[in-house]
């Protein structure tokens, strides 16, 4: 009978554990299958397929780009891009405002040394499956002379493209581009501010309110305002073989991190506190909402219902097992 009570009393701690909900969901990493797919340089989460993300090779491979299922890690389409020139050393990707896709054609690995650098944008494909896409092609320069470069990121807000340089001859900067894109002419980049970062990508989280940095082993995260960067200090990043990639996930609660090689990770980290989006603090769906008690926010400070729920049933299984004793006892 005394085990049975044990067991009793074990069966109620652990129905009141399997009642303690996990944290917020985060998606799962992935690994990106493809054979086709050894240099995988940027990423960007679609807004037009939910779970799929953009990539593309570093260089030697071609004029394509390579939607992958966040769930399986397969390749769904792969997109060859039409009406440009040969692409030389592309190292990132990100969307507009318009749907578009922006892919910086921007290395320059012979530590800068071209006149000039391309970006190419296109419409993201509505259907997933391998297809011919023309794209527009964007000359670029900097005011300040030529730069290597592997971070492209446009406001989605705005439609501005900002290109942000590897540490190099006095250290990295973010440059901004002109209101609008031209192809008439040559399109001028200007340093805007300084980024003391080897920066090998970048992303603005989806309301535009943060804008994320990562190098080969580190990354900061910065208040996106009036157009400039504030800088909020540093942000976690997983352990990986050459770190290469980073966006954030459509709702603006993770950023999903990238990596060059075969069969190469992309791994997940969230955010919490400053580091998330505006829209995301203010979300009520969050947690932080004061006047809904059965929530829990970043900061813990409210208890969530299934926790509470599952330390009553806690509580009346051991009163139970107690009561049950104390009757046995008096036998």
């Amino acid at each position: 009978m005394r085990s049975l009570l044990c067991a009793a009393g074990a069966a109620g701690i652990l129905w009141a554990v399997a009642a303690v909900p996990a944290a917020a969901d985060e998606p799962d990493g992935f690994t990106i299958s493809d054979p086709r797919i050894t240099e995988s340089s940027g990423l960007a989460a679609s807004r037009v397929h939910p779970g799929i993300y953009w990539t593309h090779n570093d260089s030697n491979d071609g004029p394509y780009l390579y939607a992958v299922d966040g769930k399986s890690g397969r390749t769904v389409a792969r997109i060859t891009l039409r009406g440009i020139g040969s692409p030389r050393d592309v190292e990132a990707i990100s969307i507009g405002p318009d749907g578009s896709l922006y892919v910086g054609d921007i290395g320059d690995n012979l530590g800068g040394s071209w006149g000039h650098v391309w970006i190419y944008r296109l419409p993201e494909p509505k259907q997933l499956r391998d297809a011919t896409v023309t794209a527009t092609q964007f000359d670029v320069k900097y005011a300040d002379g030529p730069r290597d470069a592997e971070a492209l990121m446009v406001h989605p807000k705005t439609g501005r493209v900002y290109i942000a340089s590897k540490k190099q001859g006095g250290g990295g900067a973010l440059y901004e581009g002109p209101r609008r894109l031209t192809t008439s002419g040559t399109n001028t980049f200007r340093k805007v501010a300084p980024i003391d970062l080897w920066v090998t990508d970048g992303a603005f989280s989806p309301d535009g309110t943060r804008l994320v940095m990562r190098s080969y082993f580190g990354a900061r995260i910065y208040r996106w305002q009036d157009g400039r960067p504030k800088d909020l200090g540093s942000v976690g990043v997983p352990v990986q073989q050459q770190g290469e990639s980073v966006t954030f996930t459509p709702d603006g609660r993770t950023l999903m991190y990238g990596s060059e090689g075969h069969e190469s990770d992309v791994k997940p980290v969230g955010l919490a506190d400053d580091q998330l989006p505006d829209s995301v603090k203010d979300d009520p769906g969050n947690g932080d909402d004061p006047n809904n008690p059965g929530t829990t926010g970043s900061s813990g400070k409210e208890l969530d219902a299934g926790f509470i729920k599952g330390a009553m049933v806690l509580a009346v299984g051991t009163a139970l097992v107690v009561a049950l004793r104390r009757l046995l006892r008096r036998r």
